[in-house]
């Protein structure tokens, strides 16, 4: 017997199911009949389903993601990819599903930092002002210890993008010569950016343990984004010559 051929066989058998493993559990899956999306395989019995569907039903504002178990710390790592513009989301796992189901102190606990996030989560997108309109997607998650997180996906270019829009707007009627020419330049250099908008590298997520902490570092992320272009678009200008405006 060909035990080595056995063992190779056996070996790039357990590759490719290793993958395909990798790249199911890599995304976020809708594959339920009542459109219920997950990360893992997460199970509930009959009665923690019942509660789960009356719970997405009561928080509709919010986008929840069942997580398995084996998942969370993959999920927690990786929150941004899961993130949606739709609505709030919120990664929860199946073990806290389960006891939601039956334990109703403990459900009552879970579901009071969700009716507090609703009306907190309003406040800040307030506060945040124009800022918000730089940020891709909000959400939240749970530790083991009852304790809420909160993060946010940040698109850089879309923050650097409407600064430069509005400064463009605020430039003074006798400098339209030479504006008009920066402006050709930089219509040019904006159409390349406009094709790699929504890149991985424009991406950040931050993390908070409260919203007020959220909010503080959305603005400070937008402002550094602000910083980085106006560096990046000072040194576009290198090398480049205008006509003077006399």
């Amino acid at each position: 017997m060909n035990t080595n051929g056995l063992a190779n066989s056996y070996a790039s058998k357990t590759a490719a199911q290793a993958v395909a493993s990798d790249k199911t559990k890599s995304a976020v899956k809708t594959n339920k009949p009542n459109g219920q999306k997950e990360i893992g395989s997460p199970k509930l019995s009959e009665k923690a389903q019942k509660y789960y569907e009356k719970l997405k039903k009561k928080y509709g504002n919010m986008e929840f993601i069942l997580v398995s178990a084996d998942m969370k710390e993959e999920a927690e790592a990786n929150v941004g990819k899961y993130a949606s513009n739709k609505s709030l989301i919120v990664l929860i796992d199946d073990e806290k599903i389960e006891k939601m189901a039956e334990d109703a102190s403990y459900r009552k606990k879970y579901e009071g930092i969700l009716s507090n996030a609703t009306n907190d989560f309003a406040k800040m997108k307030t506060s945040l002002g124009d800022n918000a309109n730089s940020v891709k997607a909000y959400g939240m998650k749970f530790d083991d210890n009852g304790n809420a997180s909160f993060f946010a996906v940040i698109d850089k270019s879309l923050a650097a993008q409407r600064d430069r829009l509005h400064n463009k707007q605020e430039q003074k009627a006798e400098e339209k010569k030479i504006a008009d020419k920066k402006a050709a330049a930089k219509e040019q250099q904006e159409k390349v950016e406009a094709k790699h908008k929504g890149r991985p590298e424009d991406m950040v997520t931050v993390e908070a343990s409260s919203w007020d902490e959220l909010l503080q570092k959305i603005n400070e992320t937008v402002a550094m984004s602000r910083t980085d272009m106006v560096q990046t678009q000072a040194e576009t200008w290198v090398g480049q010559q205008f006509d003077s405006v006399i």
